[in-house]
């Protein structure tokens, strides 16, 4: 059975072949991971779908294009009840890389005297063995990849798993410029991009680029907020099955400033302004393979403990990768907390092509006045960055303001549900 780089999306081209959990030639059954791919959205698990023996034609760090072969699944025979194993016709012994040799070239294994212990059939026993070893890893193709016009290139940029790695020949005179000089030597490591890394790079950098961004500041006292999560957090957790965090009052009192803000939750597509009448909230949760955006459909719609259920269900899914594209389409407004890293104040970056995001920090108590009166409140600075081509400072000030006052005034907020 041939192991493929799954669809995931029609924009998705390529996967990174991050890490294989098997190695080549173990025995696994259905069900088992087999390995792990990164694309330029999500990081997704392949399994087995049927229990045999593996033989792994992609090495890790490997970038295919969807539809590529990783591995191939040898189901064993059964053994018929009642007779003995020497009395069953059993295939002829040989290695991974000497099957798919045979396969590729059309060898009856039948027809070829092996060299190995008890007749196990080597590479070098097949025809042709002796030119093959001059090929290099990177210039060997599986047979069956498909001929599409995503597929590879004839010199495809995975490496295949070979025998023994090939070693890349320097023409005369030429310099490694890529070596560190001698006082960095060991003190150094060099890795690749991932897909999702470059991604992330490429959306910021367009971001920067192609919006007029403009950051605005405002700080919030989350004094009313903190007394009902105490007053309510035991029967919230124990009625719902969730915890009643901030996030939630972020999101509602968010959705509540767009209604009167309706150009923050627009969009520039061509000469056109796109108003959205509809609230879709991303919420950035940052991975270990990088930041994901994934958005709250209908979130005007969502109670406090559905925004809660459906944050802790995305964090479970970027945690144990099975986030799908799906739930990273779309999304008109994003919230940004990089209060839960330590971050004291930042300026969030557009996620084009939202016109707005909106940054959260971390909660501090700070001196204020109140009443004419220096108290000590639980204070969070927010940003507002936006695209200045369509919203204007008055709207963004505006609306930054009014997600504090809500946020200030949360009894308010919960009369608007």
């Amino acid at each position: 059975m041939e192991i493929r780089v799954p669809e995931v999306g029609e924009s998705v081209r390529e996967a990174l072949l991050a890490k294989w959990h098997k190695k080549n030639g173990d025995r696994v059954t259905r069900d088992e991971t087999l390995c792990e791919l990164e694309t330029d959205k999500i990081t997704l698990e392949i399994h087995a779908e049927i229990s045999g023996t593996l033989s792994i034609l992609v090495a890790e760090g490997g970038v295919i294009p969807v539809g590529a072969v990783l591995a191939l699944l040898e189901e064993q025979p059964a053994v018929a009840s009642g007779v003995s194993a020497e009395t069953v016709s059993s295939p002829v012994a040989s290695t991974p890389s000497a099957r798919r040799e045979m396969r590729e070239q059309g060898i009856d294994p039948a027809m070829v005297v092996g060299s190995g212990k008890g007749g196990r059939i080597m590479p070098d026993d097949l025809p042709g063995a002796a030119h093959s070893r001059h090929v290099s890893s990177r210039e060997i193709v599986p047979a069956d990849i498909p001929a599409s016009p995503q597929a590879a290139p004839a010199s495809p940029s995975y490496p295949v798993v070979v025998s023994a790695p090939a070693v890349p020949e320097m023409p005369d005179g030429a310099v490694r410029t890529e070596e560190a000089p001698a006082y960095a030597a060991d003190r150094e490591e060099r890795h690749p991009l991932s897909p999702m890394r470059k991604r992330i790079a490429e959306r910021l950098v367009t971001a920067r680029r192609e919006t007029a961004m403009l950051t605005t500041f405002n700080e919030a006292d989350l004094s009313r907020i903190n007394g009902l999560r105490t007053a309510y957090r035991d029967h919230f957790q124990q009625r719902h099955g969730v915890k009643l965090g901030f996030m939630s009052f972020f999101v509602k009192a968010c959705v509540e400033a767009l209604r009167e803000f309706p150009a923050v939750n627009a969009s520039i597509e061509g000469d056109d302004i796109v108003f959205h009448h509809y609230y879709d909230i991303g919420v950035a949760i940052g991975g270990d393979k990088g930041l994901v955006v994934p958005v709250l459909r209908n979130a005007g719609r969502l109670h406090l403990h559905e925004v809660e259920q459906a944050i802790r269900d995305f964090g479970d899914k970027v945690r144990s990768n099975r986030l799908t594209i799906s739930d990273l389409e779309g999304g008109t407004f994003t919230i940004s907390n990089g209060g839960v890293y330590g971050s004291m104040l930042s300026t969030p970056i557009l996620n084009p092509p939202q016109s707005a995001v909106l940054g959260m920090h971390a909660i501090q108590d700070r001196p204020v006045v109140r009443d004419g009166q220096i108290v000590i409140r639980p204070m969070m600075y927010l940003a507002l960055s936006y695209d200045h081509r369509i919203i204007d400072g008055r709207e963004a000030v505006g609306f930054l303001k009014r997600v504090k006052e809500y946020i200030e005034n949360p009894e308010e907020l919960l009369l608007e549900m």
